[in-house]
C-alpha cells in the first residue's frame, strides 16, 4: 500500500497540510476530489489548509488507499499549542532604566489616560502587541478592507504599524503626537538603518492609521518624508533578449516571456491573463484590475499573436481560462513560477545581470523611447499614474547621448591635446 506523508507548510504565508507521495493517478484523483487538495508548483507537494475539518476530509480520502505517516505533523501541532500556552501567561514585558545599560530606552509614563514618551529615542525590541493597543490591527485591516485596498498593501501597511505597536509595549498609540513619530521616524532611519522606500510606506501606514481610522485631520503635515533615492531601471539589450528567448525550448514558457516584453507587463498582469482578453480583431490585449485598480489596453503584437495561436493550439492540456494555466490546479500560473522561468533562461543566455523579469518591462519602455515613441503614450502603455514614473526611463535611453561629444573629444579633434 502507498505510504503518503504529512508534514506543515507554509504556502503563501498561510498555514497548510503539505502532502507527499510517490506519483499515483489514482491518489491525486482522491485527493482532489474528495479533499479539495491543490498542487503547489513551488513546494513540489499537494496541500490543503491546516484545520481539523481539511485534515479529516483528506484522512477519508485516503482511507483504503494509503498509509498515513503524520508524526512532523502531530510535532508541529503540539509545539503550536505549547507555545499558544506560554504567550497566555507570560506578562507584558515593560523596558525599564535599570534593564538597559549600554541602551536608551523607552520610558513609560502613566497617569489616568495620560501616556507620553518622554525620550529623544526609542529602543527596538520586538514583543507581542500590548492589550491597550490591540484594537488597532483589527480596526485597521477592517477599513482596510471596506476601502477595498489590494492584499499585498493591506499585508504591508499592517506589517508597519505592528512594528510601532510591538515597540510601544502598553503606551496607547492613539495618544502620540507628530512629534512623537517624527522621533520614532528618526530612530528607523538611525538605529534601524531603513531604507527611504520603507521608511515611506510605514509613514503610509501610519497616516492611514491616523487620518482614515481615527479621523484625525491633517495629521501627517508637520511630518516630512525622506526623499527617496533615483533608482534606475535595469534594463537588457537587445542582443542579450535575443539570447534569453532562444534559452527557452518549452513553448509555454517563451510564449510567457514574449507576452511580458512586447506588452510591457506585470508579472502579475501576466498571471491574470485570461484568454478573452486577448482581442485579435482588434489587435489589443486587454489589462483588467492591474496596479492601483486600473483597467486598460495594450498593443497585441502580430508576432505575439502567432506564437500565442501556436501554443494554444499545441499545448496538452488545452488552458480553458486563463492564458497560461497550472496544469495541476488549472488556475492562474504562480508568480514565482514564472519569475523562475525568467531566472532559468537567463542563466542559460549567459547574462549576470542581475535583474528580475520586471526588466523586460523596463527594457519595453526603454525601447520603445528609443525607437521615437513619446513618453505620454509610453506611460499610458504602461499604466503608470504619474508621468514621473514613467521619466525615469529618460536616464536610460540612449537615443540622444549617442549625438553628445564629449568636451575631451572636443579637444582632441581641435589639436589642443597630447598624450
Amino acid at each position: 500500500m502507498n505510504v503518503v506523508v504529512l508534514k506543515p507548510l507554509q504556502h503563501r504565508g498561510n498555514e497548510c497540510i503539505g502532502i507527499y507521495f510517490e506519483k499515483s493517478p489514482r491518489l491525486n484523483g482522491a485527493i482532489q476530489k474528495y479533499a479539495g487538495a491543490r498542487w503547489s508548483q513551488t513546494n513540489k507537494c499537494w496541500y490543503v489548509p491546516l484545520s481539523k475539518e481539511h485534515y479529516h476530509k483528506l484522512a477519508m480520502a485516503l482511507k483504503g488507499l494509503a498509509t498515513i505517516e503524520q508524526s512532523a505533523l502531530h510535532q508541529y501541532l503540539a509545539d503550536k499549542k505549547n507555545k499558544k500556552q506560554a504567550d497566555k501567561i507570560r506578562p507584558i514585558t515593560i523596558i525599564k532604566r535599570s534593564d538597559a545599560a549600554k541602551t536608551t530606552v523607552v520610558p513609560v509614563s502613566n497617569q489616568g489616560n495620560q501616556a507620553w514618551i518622554n525620550k529623544r529615542d526609542f529602543v527596538y525590541k520586538k514583543e507581542k502587541i500590548s492589550g491597550v493597543n490591540g484594537h488597532i490591527i483589527p480596526a485597521m485591516h477592517q477599513r482596510l478592507k471596506l476601502k477595498a485596498y489590494s492584499p499585498s498593501t493591506i499585508k504591508t501597511y499592517l506589517n508597519e504599524m505592528s512594528q510601532l505597536l510591538s515597540l510601544l509595549k502598553d503606551i496607547p498609540a492613539d495618544q502620540l503626537t507628530p512629534d512623537h513619530l517624527k522621533r520614532y521616524l528618526v530612530f528607523c532611519y538611525e538605529k534601524l538603518n531603513l531604507k527611504e522606500n520603507t521608511l515611506h510606506s510605514r509613514i503610509n501606514a501610519m497616516k492611514f492609521y491616523y487620518e482614515q481610522v481615527l479621523g484625525r485631520e491633517k495629521f501627517f503635515w508637520e511630518i516630512p518624508r525622506p526623499k527617496k533615492h533615483l533608482i534606475l531601471p535595469k534594463i537588457l539589450n537587445e542582443a542579450e533578449l535575443g539570447r534569453l528567448f532562444k534559452a527557452l525550448p518549452n513553448l509555454k514558457h517563451k510564449a510567457m516571456l514574449f507576452t511580458v516584453y512586447s506588452a510591457g507587463l506585470r508579472v502579475s498582469e501576466l498571471a491574470a491573463l485570461k484568454i478573452k482578453d486577448i482581442d485579435s480583431g482588434r489587435m489589443q490585449i486587454f489589462i483588467e484590475r492591474a496596479k492601483g485598480k486600473k483597467d486598460r489596453y495594450v498593443n497585441l503584437s502580430p508576432v505575439l499573436l502567432d506564437i500565442l495561436r501556436a501554443y494554444m493550439r499545441k499545448h496538452k492540456p488545452r488552458p480553458v481560462e486563463y492564458l497560461f494555466e497550472s496544469e495541476q490546479t488549472r488556475t492562474a500560473y504562480p508568480l514565482r513560477t514564472i519569475q523562475k522561468i525568467f531566472e532559468d533562461a537567463k542563466s542559460k543566455a549567459g547574462i549576470d545581470k542581475k535583474l528580475g523579469i520586471h526588466s523586460l518591462r523596463h527594457s519595453f519602455a526603454t525601447h520603445l523611447l528609443e525607437k521615437g515613441t513619446d513618453i505620454r503614450y509610453i506611460k499610458d502603455i504602461l499604466g503608470h499614474f504619474d508621468i514621473k514614473t514613467t521619466e525615469r526611463y529618460l536616464h536610460v535611453s540612449k537615443k540622444d547621448l549617442v549625438n553628445i561629444i564629449s568636451p575631451l573629444d572636443d579637444l582632441w579633434r581641435k589639436g589642443q591635446l597630447e598624450w
